[in-house]
């Protein structure tokens, strides 16, 4: 049966490995890449769908500006192989998106295929203003807002804002 939660520390290492397995490593070379080098994921929206204890699927949003409006990149998004075509992927993005709507966010950005994201509400008419950090295809730049306006208004650069990725240490008193 499957199974979704909020992404563990422990997950971190089976996390990168299916990345590794689904996309290569040439992911960690692409303009999204770019925007969550160093950077740690929106707190709560770190998502993993798992069969019994393995790990199938992934996905992550990160706090962005999409120009001058406050939003969310979300990515990678992915799922074992054995697993694909079973649901997993979109459960994955129904969850992620219901989170970060309940937690205020106003939109969410991505560069994908549209032809699989349009089913959740992404289009390329809501990014035609901004530009990611390295060339995109324009057709795979797609944006949704999750309330009025999100980001309709965003004009200019995509550029990271959320919080360095360091370890947190905590003197003692």
């Amino acid at each position: 049966m499957i199974h979704f939660a909020t992404e563990q520390p422990p997950d971190a290492g089976t996390r990168e490995a299916l990345l590794d397995r689904v996309m290569g490593r040439a992911r960690l070379f692409k303009p999204s890449e770019r925007l969550r080098r160093g950077r740690r994921p929106a707190d709560g929206l770190s998502l993993v769908a798992r069969d019994g204890e393995a790990l199938i699927g992934t996905v992550r949003l990160w706090h962005v500006n999409a120009g001058n409006a406050p939003a969310l990149l979300l990515g990678p998004l992915a799922v074992d192989p054995a697993a694909q075509g079973t649901g997993v992927g979109a459960g994955l993005m129904r969850l992620a998106i219901a989170r970060a709507e309940a937690s205020g966010h106003r939109g969410i950005i991505l560069v994908g295929d549209p032809e699989y994201y349009a089913r959740f509400g992404f289009s390329a008419d809501l990014t035609g203003s901004l530009a990611m950090p390295a060339p995109v295809e324009r057709r795979r730049f797609l944006g949704l807002e999750l309330a009025e306006n999100g980001l309709t208004n965003g004009n200019g650069a995509v550029t990271p804002t959320g919080e360095p990725a360091v370890e947190r240490v905590l003197l003692a008193a």
